[in-house]
């Protein structure tokens, strides 16, 4: 038997290739940034070949690094930033334009144009998600408006759309040359082109968007073969599992059943809370997504509310003012003071995501007065994440009628323990780490495993989970409820920046 699974975590930062023994803990990791290109305001973009040349560099050095060969690697899985739109073309490869990142806003106006034509919500029902510059069908309307020839490419079905997994499976599979353009249900139900109850391409949303269906990738399963890499870094090995970042994090967390639920803390926040194989549609503010669907199983449904600026905003506190050299500095300049001095930060950058749905808001902070240091800056900038969850999870417990009784986290932030003693504080809720850190590749590499009977099922998976830190809550109510009123009234003075 093989001894290992490759996960591939193509992320909004950086591409890594891990490899995760039985247990399912690390073997080796590769890992390499790519450039976050902002040619305007509001616009992010990466280089789709710049990430397909780094995913091939990260997996040489995981295996160089474990000494492994192909034939010790059993499948390869694949998790990936979700919703960034790439378009290429099918004879050489090459992308029309820089892929469109998910936070990108330059469809803002197309947003305007289908608010006032049927409002946000028309296509709800059908796909889970209100009409927002953040999924992919938008990105792909955009492309095909502004760049040249790539209608005329998409209808003769010269050109081709994925978000990145897609791009990246064509490209190990053979790329010109016989490569497979695929998806999976977790992918697709981000493009808001799927319908959630069939799990196929929906023709009314095609029409509605104008997008050719030659262009689209076929929908899978989450876990199941795929095809084999056909290029030097793994060759011949199985290609068994899709999993957007999220959706593969919820899987790491082995949050199998209904009320689950996880709290990814990376440049946003995403948490999702499994809701089985029953459709929830959120009347709070809340998406309706696909959990996870393995091989033949029924799929499994999710709530899910996304936060767009969490450890972007430490990043930005970093790069942009100077407050801090290293991200991680934030919790010691946080720690000189008691608490925020009554000082809030709403990290609206880019509009306000869950629960609120806000196009038109933009940063702020308020409450400041004179006796505010940047060490309050600094508490108010990680209570921010902290209050922004809150608002989803209260969103997620309206919704589900279920009461979240601990909360699940992973992500780069969790190694924040002001941050998640914090986090308990305002939940009034128990707060667990796992001790695999790494759960969103950690997923992606079970939903291959599952494919190939490297692992027998879910089971075995549960029994893989272990935990590294529980926070507990001790603050008293009169003082969360106090402390939220204070950032619910931060939050309105976001709204109607933007005209």
């Amino acid at each position: 038997m093989s001894k290992y699974i490759a996960a591939i975590d193509q992320g909004t930062t950086s591409t890594r290739c891990i490899l995760f023994n039985h247990q399912g803990n690390i073997v080796s990791v590769g890992q390499k940034e790519h450039e976050q290109i902002y040619p305007q305001p509001g616009w992010v973009e990466h280089n789709p070949e710049e990430i397909w040349k780094n995913t091939l560099e990260v997996i040489a050095i995981s295996r160089i690094k474990a000494s492994a060969t192909a034939a010790d690697i059993a499948a390869i899985g694949i998790t990936n930033q979700r919703e960034t739109t790439v378009v290429w073309n099918r004879r050489t490869g090459k992308p029309y334009y820089n892929a469109l990142v998910w936070q990108d806003t330059r469809t803002t106006d197309l947003v305007s144009k289908y608010e006032k034509e049927g409002g946000l919500n028309q296509f709800r029902d059908k796909t889970g998600l209100p009409v927002s510059t953040y999924f992919s069908g938008l990105k792909l309307k955009w492309l095909l408006e502004n760049v040249e020839g790539l209608r005329g490419d998409a209808e003769k079905g010269e050109a081709l759309f994925g978000n990145i997994d897609t791009f990246l499976i064509w490209n190990l599979t053979g790329g010109g040359h016989g490569g497979i353009h695929v998806t999976d249900v977790t992918n697709a139900s981000r493009t808001q082109l799927m319908n959630l109850r069939t799990l196929q391409w929906d023709q009314e949303m095609l029409d509605a968007y104008n997008i050719p269906s030659l262009m689209l990738p076929e929908i899978k399963s989450s876990s199941e073969v795929y095809g084999t890499v056909s290029n030097e870094v793994l060759p011949g090995v199985p290609v068994a599992g899709i999993l957007g970042d999220q959706h593969a994090a919820l899987v790491g967390q082995t949050c199998f059943e209904p009320g689950m639920a996880k709290n990814t803390y990376g440049t946003g926040c995403f948490l999702v809370m499994n809701t089985g194989t029953e459709l929830k549609m959120s009347e709070n503010g809340l998406l309706t997504t696909i959990a996870y669907k393995f091989g033949n199983e029924p799929v499994q449904y999710a709530l899910e509310g996304s936060v767009a600026v969490t450890g972007a905003l430490v990043q930005w506190v970093r790069d942009n003012l100077g407050l801090i050299k290293k991200s991680s500095d934030i919790e010691s300049l946080a720690k000189t003071v008691e608490d925020n001095g009554g000082a809030y930060f709403v990290p609206a950058f880019s509009g306000l995501y869950a629960p609120y749905w806000r196009n038109d808001a933009r940063g702020v902070i308020a409450g400041l007065t004179r006796y505010v240091t940047k060490g309050h800056i600094a508490r108010a900038v990680l209570e921010a994440t902290a209050y922004q969850t809150l608002d989803v999870v209260n969103a997620m417990e309206q919704d589900s009628g279920i009461k979240l009784s601990s909360l699940r986290v992973d992500g780069g932030m969790v190694l924040n323990q002001l941050l998640m003693k914090f986090q308990a504080d305002m939940l009034n809720t128990q707060v667990v780490s796992p001790a695999v850190a790494e759960t969103t590749a950690l997923g992606a590499a079970y939903a291959a495993g599952l494919a190939v009977g490297y692992w027998k099922n879910t089971d075995e998976l549960k029994s893989n989970w272990a935990i590294a830190h529980t926070w507990n809550p001790d603050m008293e109510g009169e003082k969360r409820d106090a402390l939220y009123r204070g950032w619910q009234k931060a939050v309105t003075k976001s709204y109607a920046w933007m005209d």
